[in-house]
């Protein structure tokens, strides 16, 4: 039986500690306050009996748990990332537990007036009488991805106590930067020596996914001409301008908040401007890769016609591959997902199969030769100050991982 008052001290020791990583550095890990969790955890893993374990100057972290059976078992491995996303503050987490959820509104920050409301967010109701962990309203909570490490932890941890659970040699790998898309950069797939392993960075119970959008990055940098306005006729060219006939030119509803499941978008993110010089940043994502390439496709010639009606070629634009679909990768074997899937239903969680509306450092290690599908790790509205995660959901993922790596070694006797 999993200790449900240590997943919740573990965790909120994790989320406390901040993380930010900021996508403007050009160091790994790309903020230095990151090796604060990372030594943390090295001593933790080696406090709880893990072997091998090592972190490198990167502050990549690697340990093994050794095999409790003769026979030969695949070497199995489960990753998370230690970094939260820089989309909103980790400073200073205060993490509120809320037990035996009622179903109503939740409180986050009285003098602000910031509510958790289940008539926003929908899914507080599937957790009605268990125990939530949520913030106070003014950093996110870090669930996305220090749930997945409790998990991690606390599996490995269980399974080292539970030796009648029996299993072969588990990796386990914990990365900084996912979040800027930079977690497997310098991922040594080679050192951590697993046939396949699983990232624990998926949100609600029973999500096991092993396909993701493919993803790129498009800087759009439009030029201008200034001209004093008084005796700007037939010389001022407009930068902003020719940006919103750029932004406009792109299919309306083909944006985040118009699309869903296989669907994919143009997303703009950012954008800095004036006369002389606008800047346009976008992220294009499709899990189709023909479709994927079309997108690219159709604003390298939206960037060309513009150029067409401007002088001295306006538009300049570079866009850049960040990852791929992992289901080329995952889908030759199969049977990985099939374990994920047996173990949860196993444990009576209904599996979640479905595409991930975004990447995972699985995503990228797929296609570095660690095929690596992604499990659920529990928490909800990641990334703002209303994310929360139930601790029953912390309990169930880290019992999967105990199931997968007992199942691994049952079919491979």
């Amino acid at each position: 039986m999993i200790n449900k008052q240590q997943i919740i001290d573990r965790f909120i020791s994790y989320v406390t500690i901040d993380t930010e990583s900021d996508p403007k550095s050009n160091t790994t890990p790309s903020t230095e306050k990151q090796w604060d969790l990372a030594n943390k955890l090295v001593d933790e893993l080696k406090a709880i009996g893990l072997t091998e374990v090592t972190i490198d100057e990167n502050a990549y972290i690697m340990a093994t748990l050794p095999s409790n059976v003769e026979h030969h078992v695949p070497t199995i491995g489960f990753i998370s990332h230690f970094d939260t996303s820089p989309d909103f503050t980790g400073a200073n987490v205060n993490p509120k537990v809320i037990p035996n959820y009622d179903g109503n509104d939740i409180l986050l920050n009285k003098e602000a007036g910031i509510v958790l409301s289940p008539d926003y967010f929908d899914d507080l109701k599937l957790y009605i009488g268990q125990t939530l962990i949520t913030t106070d309203g003014t950093t996110l909570l870090g669930a996305d991805d220090k749930a997945g490490i409790c998990e991690i932890v606390s599996a490995m941890e269980y399974l080292i106590q539970h030796p009648e659970i029996k299993h072969g040699e588990i990796k386990v790998g914990f990365t900084p930067d996912e979040e800027i898309g930079r977690g497997a950069h310098k991922f040594d797939v080679e050192k951590f020596g697993a046939d396949w392993a699983y990232t624990m960075d998926g949100s609600q119970v029973g999500e096991l996914e092993y396909e993701n959008f493919n993803a790129a990055g498009a800087v759009v940098k439009i030029k201008g001409k200034i001209v004093h306005p008084g005796y700007a006729k037939g010389k001022m060219i407009n930068s902003m301008y020719i940006a919103t006939e750029f932004i406009n030119s792109l299919p309306r509803l083909e944006t985040p908040e118009h699309t869903e499941g296989y669907q994919g978008f143009f997303h703009l993110h950012n954008i800095k401007g004036d006369v002389e010089e606008t800047v346009l940043e976008y992220i294009i994502r499709d899990h189709d890769k023909d479709h994927f390439e079309a997108r690219k496709d159709v604003m390298e010639k939206l960037a060309n016609e513009l150029n067409s009606q401007y002088e001295n070629e306006a538009v300049h634009i570079e866009i850049t591959d960040q990852y791929y679909n992992m289901k080329e990768k995952v889908e030759p074997v199969k049977h990985i997902v099939d374990i994920a899937e047996d173990a949860m239903k196993q444990l009576s969680i209904e599996p979640i199969i479905k595409p991930i509306r975004g990447g995972t450092d699985g995503s990228q290690l797929s296609y570095m030769g660690l095929p690596c599908p992604n499990i659920f790790a529990g928490g909800h509205n990641f990334h703002g100050r209303y994310e929360y995660v139930p601790v029953e959901s912390i309990i169930k993922a880290t019992e999967v991982i105990c199931k997968i790596a007992e199942l691994t070694a049952a079919k491979h006797q």
